[in-house]
């Protein structure tokens, strides 16, 4: 929106506490008010760095935290040589990040905003976590290194995975979420590798 306020050091801190607020409890649960008792300021202050309201700060924030992932997916991934490596790379930078719980996206903050952003978000959401890791399972695939199976399926089952173990509660974790990361990705390809 062309409208909106320049980036600033206070624009920033809105946004990340938006982010972080959107993503531990969803966009139905967060109120601006919300938002600003976190950042310790009047809800009427918030709205110069938030002229558009409650859903366009959540479309904001969801694109740009959707737009980090797709770099950070592509990065890592792209340094990987293997299918493993690449699955582990991909693995790490999802257990990097806060969760992005896109189960709750699309079935409870996607129905609360309108439709065309909606549509738009879930657009980002494919190409920016489901493409750089269904990729890998195309590539795989055509060299005949896994059986061709739906990637978009594959890719989507491994996030879900990957994100489960973020929801763990420390005192239930035997092995570091990395440690079981692997072990996941192990199972996962002894079930798709060519014999």
């Amino acid at each position: 929106m062309s409208d909106q306020p320049p980036n600033s050091e206070a624009r920033e801190r809105v946004l990340n506490t938006a982010e972080k607020l959107f993503a531990e409890r969803g966009y139905k649960a967060v109120t601006l008010r919300d938002v600003a008792d976190a950042l310790g300021i009047k809800q009427a202050s918030l709205y110069y760095h938030v002229p558009h309201g409650k859903e366009a700060l959540f479309v904001e924030v969801t694109e740009r935290n959707l737009r980090r992932h797709q770099l950070g997916l592509k990065t890592l991934i792209g340094a990987a040589s293997s299918l493993r490596t690449k699955l582990s790379a991909a693995a790490n930078w999802l257990l990097s990040q806060p969760p992005m719980d896109l189960g709750r996206m699309l079935q409870s903050d996607m129905v609360a905003i309108t439709p065309e952003e909606a549509s738009r978000l879930e657009l980002i959401a494919y190409d920016a976590l489901l493409m750089p890791i269904a990729d890998i399972f195309i590539r795989a695939g055509v060299v005949g290194e896994i059986r061709q199976e739906n990637p978009i399926m594959l890719a989507g089952a491994l996030i879900s995975v990957i994100e489960s173990l973020c929801a763990l509660p420390e005192h239930y974790l035997t092995q570091s979420r990395h440690v079981m990361a692997e072990s996941l990705i192990t199972l996962f390809l002894d079930g798709l590798r060519v014999r």
